[in-house]
């Protein structure tokens, strides 16, 4: 039995119209590469003040959360952005 990477299922829930999205299963590369968007336009709003930095490489699941929130909530008008959770995906055979 050879050794899979784990997959996630990272939903994005939008405050304002209570809207919420699921990306498909992805490793922690992939959902870095999916959600770079995120990541680099957060990075780009870093230097207000009040804003937090950004760590567009992560390598654990829960730093990419945090990262993600964090992002976007510096990209947001008012500072209060998308909200971001992971669940694990376990694959049925």
């Amino acid at each position: 039995m050879n050794k899979t990477s784990k997959r996630y299922i990272i939903t994005n829930t939008q405050l304002m119209s209570n809207r919420c999205n699921s990306s498909r299963p992805l490793t922690i590369a992939e959902a870095v590469e999916y959600f770079s968007y995120t990541l680099e336009a957060g990075a780009s709003w870093s230097h207000e003040q009040g804003n937090k930095k950004i760590n567009r490489k992560p390598t654990t699941i829960k730093s990419l959360i945090a990262n993600l929130n964090n992002a976007s909530n510096n990209a947001a008008r008012n500072g209060c952005g998308s909200i971001y959770a992971a669940k694990e995906f376990i694959d049925v055979v």
